[in-house]
């Protein structure tokens, strides 16, 4: 779980900060922004070859697959979000003396794109809940992949579909009850819930 929260941390500050400089540099964003989607496509496992070469069969492999599992979609939900702040958001907050540097990020840009943020954050945790299974399938000492890798090796087909079905509850769990919470608290908040009867 250390790994999970630790790459999931990363993931949103890297991923933000991308998506940040994306909607800020048109440059940027027409080169490496193209680069970050085509990397989205690739599946978590892919990457696994290059995290045992640069890192060995250890933590830090496990912890670079889930990162980058969650990092890319991080940076496009929150490219989207700042990109569909409207500019009178920004005019007000200059006029008023926040400037163009940190504090307007901080205490305008973040807060005006936080419904696109926080379903981003959804997005990127399911991204890193299945890329730390998949890094998982290499690490040393215990974990959900790693009992999967040993169902596959003992042959053992309801070893691997209980596994299948822990992770699949602790997903949906974890999402219904701490980011689907935080986002209808947001979306209300914003006034973008829909009515309650």
């Amino acid at each position: 779980m250390v790994r999970l929260l630790v790459s999931f941390a990363l993931s949103l500050l890297i991923g933000t900060t991308l998506g940040f400089l994306f909607a800020r540099y048109r440059m940027l964003d027409d080169t490496l922004g193209f680069l970050v989607v085509s990397l989205q496509t690739i599946p978590s496992i892919a990457w696994l070859p290059f995290a045992i070469i640069w890192f060995g069969l250890n933590e830090s492999s496990v912890i670079f697959i889930t990162t980058l599992g969650a990092t890319w979609t991080m940076a496009l939900a929150s490219r989207t979000g700042i990109k569909n702040i409207p500019p009178i958001y920004l005019r007000a907050a200059q006029t008023m003396g926040t400037g163009n540097g940190f504090n307007l990020f901080v205490q305008v840009m973040i807060p005006a794109a936080f419904p696109h943020l926080i379903n981003g954050v959804r997005t990127a945790w399911a991204f890193a809940w299945r890329a730390l299974v998949a890094g998982e399938l290499i690490a040393k000492g215990a974990g959900l992949g790693q009992l999967l890798q040993d169902g596959r090796n003992l042959g053992d087909t309801s070893l691997m579909l209980c596994i299948v079905i822990i992770i699949a509850v602790l997903g949906t769990v974890s999402d219904h009850f701490c980011f689907k919470k935080l986002e209808d608290k947001v979306l209300e908040r914003y006034g973008l819930a829909g009515s309650k009867s």
